[in-house]
């Protein structure tokens, strides 16, 4: 029985890690708009996980937290392929309803800029106009920072202030998405079922990390994931009207 028990934790940190994009995968699917999804928590969880796996060559953990870190990036691989989609679609259609509006015969449906990673333009750095430029960014930086790890992988000093890298960016998780919904002075476009899957995947990979010894690097990322999700917070978030506004909170701590 403890065996079962074993297992099914073992297989919850493994999957349960991507659960929460779920209904944020569909949600952008069905509406075909991802304005409301930050394409920087890909980023941010991109970095963490091939850091937190380059760790592991240098300080093994159990193998759930390594094979929950490659599902991660296969996933938020996924995610951005239907952002960049779902974005290039739109800005195509944007311009042709422009050039329907403006019934001249001379003018011409352009499609939008493209941008690509090869640019060097850090004005469009994470909005490029293909997928492949974003799978080009990430091997490059695996690439980059395998170098570096293969290089120092004897100092346990790197090892360790990788290991904190990495974790310590998979806390800031919250923060792009926080940024995005300011900026929106909205919340709409993301999914409610994320941020509550996002509270409770928090939660129960704190105390299994606590309670499997963990490097303490995982349980100090689990804190402060909890600390974000947890800090009581408002965004404002138009009702159809300039005088009608909701305000949306989350949970507070008591």
């Amino acid at each position: 029985m403890r065996q079962l028990v074993s297992w099914g934790a073992a297989g919850a940190m493994v999957f349960g890690g991507v659960v929460p994009y779920i209904p944020q995968y569909r949600d952008i699917r069905r509406t075909q708009n991802a304005d409301g999804f930050s394409s920087y928590v890909c980023l941010v969880l991109l970095v963490a996980n091939i850091l937190r796996i380059l760790f592991w060559f240098g300080r093994r953990f159990e193998s759930p937290l390594l094979w929950q870190s490659i599902i991660m990036i296969i996933t938020m691989l996924l995610m951005l392929k239907l952002c960049t989609e779902v974005r290039v679609s739109n800005e195509l259609n944007v311009k042709r309803r422009s050039f329907a509006a403006a019934d001249s015969k001379d003018e011409e449906i352009k499609a939008p800029p493209k941008r690509s990673y090869l640019d060097f333009d850090l004005n469009y750095f994470w909005h490029w106009s293909k997928f492949t430029d974003y799978v080009q960014c990430v091997l490059t930086f695996t690439g980059v920072t395998g170098y570096i790890t293969y290089l120092w992988l004897d100092s346990s000093l790197f090892v360790e202030t990788l290991g904190f890298l990495a974790v310590f960016t998979e806390a800031m998780l919250g923060v792009p998405q926080l940024y995005r919904n300011y900026q929106n002075r909205s919340t709409e476009g993301m999914s409610i079922k994320m941020v509550l899957m996002w509270t409770s995947g928090d939660t129960f990979k704190t105390v299994y990390f606590i309670l499997n010894q963990a490097p303490f690097q995982f349980s100090i990322c689990g804190l402060l994931q909890l600390l974000l999700v947890w800090n009581p917070g408002a965004v404002t978030k138009p009702l159809g009207s300039c005088c009608d506004t909701a305000v949306m909170k989350l949970p507070q701590v008591m």
